[in-house]
């Protein structure tokens, strides 16, 4: 670790890696501070990700940083506290309090999931509670699932999660009325609906076995799911008057960006979930080797810049390089 790299990558998962793995392929040096907080580190294993279907998350990550490494890149443990402005660079806190200078950033912090208040939840959450169909439907197929309203994505989870059971519960919570479509789109795939809400998570010897309503009522079910409010951690990028935005699906808080994940502070860039709440890690992966690609093109038109002018500079004065 130095002082003074091309780019700073803030966030060591998916996205955070391929992008750093892309820049310390094209050659440039990059600093990669990793907070140590994966969001998925409670699941058992990555799924859907071409080659590596059901690897643990861990050694995914542990392969990444090797790869990292291997083409020059440096990595260190730790958390950003703040991001200035630095002339036409920027100067990195980290709470350990070294400082770190970049002339780019790449933000891939991801994001944190914000579950209901419901006791028992958050300790079995990326086991038997889960909230992506893609990501855990397999492994809970033709089990009985009960789908925890929540907000106006929750009806949209359930009909997703009916492709993998027949036997599913629409258990609303403090999830808004159903419109008159949503209540006939779940009677006809054969989902009933229970209104009350859910007080605790009830389990067995380590096993979840279904939720109690407020009302005293249970509900059985082997399999919970949950769609969180999805919130981008990006709070040491205030100083540059870069915060979260409200998400037009409802779903959270995310960083705006382009298509190329270029922020509108000049050099902040973003990938993977900070800005895109629903990517899976093969899609983070993707964005950030993408966004660093692009992130590298604009240091070679800087760099083509400089050296037009310094050749122009040299031909005034009336030296002819070879």
């Amino acid at each position: 670790m130095t002082e003074n790299y091309e780019v700073l990558v803030i966030g060591g998962g998916a996205a955070g890696l391929n992008g750093a793995l892309m820049l310390a392929r094209a050659r440039r040096s990059v600093l990669v501070v990793d907070g140590g907080e994966p969001r998925n580190a409670p699941a058992d294993g990555v799924h859907a990700l071409l080659g590596h279907d059901g690897v643990p998350p861990a050694e995914l990550l542990a392969r990444g940083r090797d790869e990292v490494r291997r083409y020059g890149g440096h990595l260190t443990e730790g958390r950003v506290e703040t991001v200035d402005r630095d002339g036409d660079g920027f100067a990195v806190a980290l709470a350990d309090g070294r400082r770190v200078r970049a002339g780019h950033v790449l933000v891939a912090t991801g994001l944190v999931d914000e579950l209901p208040d419901v006791p028992g939840l958050r300790e079995r959450w990326g086991r038997d509670v889960v909230h992506c169909p893609y990501c855990h439907g397999w492994e809970v197929r033709e089990r009985p699932i009960g789908v925890i309203g929540t907000g106006p994505m929750s009806v949209h989870q359930t009909l997703l999660f009916r492709q993998w059971s027949d036997d599913v519960v629409y258990l609303r919570h403090t999830a808004p009325p159903l419109t008159d479509e949503q209540a006939e789109q779940l009677a006809a795939r054969g989902v009933p609906v229970v209104e009350g809400e859910i007080a605790a998570v009830e389990t067995v010897e380590g096993r979840l076995t279904g939720v109690r309503l407020r009302d005293g009522r249970t509900v059985e079910r082997e399999v919970l799911t949950v769609a969180p409010r999805m919130v981008a951690r990006a709070g040491f990028l205030a100083g540059l008057g870069l915060r979260p935005q409200p998400h037009p699906s409802g779903m959270g808080e995310y960083l705006p960006a382009d298509e190329s994940g270029r922020t509108d502070v000049p050099g902040v860039w973003v990938a993977g979930n900070v800005t895109n709440l629903s990517a899976q890690v093969g899609a983070a992966a993707a964005a950030g080797a993408w966004t660093a690609a692009m992130i590298n093109a604009d240091l070679v038109q800087a760099e083509t810049r400089r050296a037009v002018e310094a050749h122009r500079g040299a031909r005034a004065g009336g030296w002819v390089g070879g």
